[in-house]
């Protein structure tokens, strides 16, 4: 496929599961504008995202959020030289919203089109929040879908050094939220009410802490939460839920810290970097910055608001993906399984 630079300012779009999001960023990386539409009103009711209910709010606000961001850029669509999208991995029909709103506005302008793989967004949100990170870096990629260390040489190379073999950190963070009736987004209730409880006061399981690898799993855990609060109480599950969960969250983060902090050292990584929704988490955050700094490893924690799947990562990552000339990217499609150092262009 052919190739094709570009200079000025590039729109890029982040749509694969339920955040309506746009950025805007020059060639030289300046981040101008990140808008990000949530759509937790929406899918608290179900206490989780509808994929359908989803596609169907990007449509409703993916030319709203693309002003928002052009504005705040105090930019127009004349002044764009480039347009970045996330391709996959996510939710297909709200992928396909991004992608043929991102091919359309390339398309109306003769633009290039750079397709993006969303695991290398939550990369990209590393070196956006630190540009002179060293490398080589071990990341944590952690999130609703997804949790995996990465060995990180290069703003283009990467490699996959372990990850879950089941629920992934947030989906188990969200699902013990649920037992214990929090609200939605789960992991952030759950997160608030461990604040206050005693991480010690219960014992959860930690699997493969001891396994010659750099794998994790965490449908263990959350299969514990089950029994413990099944025997309880609807009483004491209320008397001791801040314990509960504080203890939840401590496992949680005890299996996530110690592979991260196992392969940084195996690797023999200059630093650590965390990445994805789950990286919100104040414990997470806190253990990775005292112990990583600790161990002499330069370490790097995005804001909260690139944590969360935006725009700017997307944009972040695009400036070192290829761009796709005008009118190669038509056929370009979403694809919901993307792994880890796959890219597409189009025809693949």
């Amino acid at each position: 496929m052919a190739r094709v630079s570009w200079s000025g300012m590039m729109l890029a779009l982040e749509t694969s599961c339920d955040d309506t999001c746009a950025a805007v960023m020059t060639s030289e990386g300046h981040l101008l504008s990140s808008v990000i539409h949530s759509q937790d009103v929406i899918h608290k009711k179900y206490g989780g995202v509808v994929p359908e209910v989803a596609s169907r709010a990007h449509a409703e606000r993916a030319t709203v959020v693309v002003r928002e961001a052009l504005e705040e850029a105090d930019a127009g669509i004349a002044d764009l030289g480039a347009v970045a999208v996330t391709v996959g991995p996510g939710l297909i029909g709200a992928l396909l919203i991004g992608v043929n709103t991102g091919k359309a506005i390339a398309w109306a302008r003769r633009l290039p089109l750079i397709p993006v793989n969303h695991l290398h967004g939550h990369l990209g949100s590393m070196w956006l929040t630190d540009p002179d990170a060293p490398f080589p870096f071990l990341a944590l990629v952690v999130s609703g879908g997804h949790t995996m260390l990465v060995r990180v040489d290069s703003h283009r190379d990467f490699t996959l050094l372990g990850q879950t073999l089941d629920d992934a950190a947030g989906e188990a963070m969200d699902k013990a939220a649920r037992l214990l009736g929090l609200g939605y987004p789960g992991g952030k209730e759950l997160d608030q009410l461990a604040e206050h409880g005693d991480p010690t006061a219960y014992s959860f399981p930690i699997a493969l802490r001891a396994a010659d690898n750099l794998n994790l799993s965490f449908s263990g855990v959350k299969t514990a939460m089950y029994y413990l609060l099944r025997d309880m109480s609807p009483e004491e599950r209320i008397e001791h839920a801040a314990d509960v969960a504080a203890s939840y969250r401590a496992a949680v983060v005890e299996a996530l810290v110690s592979k991260l902090l196992r392969a940084a050292v195996s690797e023999r990584v200059a630093g650590i970097a965390i990445g994805g929704g789950v990286a919100a988490n104040s414990l997470l955050r806190q253990r990775v910055q005292t112990e990583g700094r600790a161990k002499g490893f330069h370490v790097v924690v995005p804001s909260f608001e690139l944590c969360t799947d935006n725009a700017a990562m997307i944009a972040s990552a695009a400036l070192y993906e290829d761009a796709l000339p005008y009118p190669t990217y038509l056929d370009l499609e979403a694809t919901a399984s993307l792994t880890l150092g796959q890219r597409v262009s189009a025809g693949a």
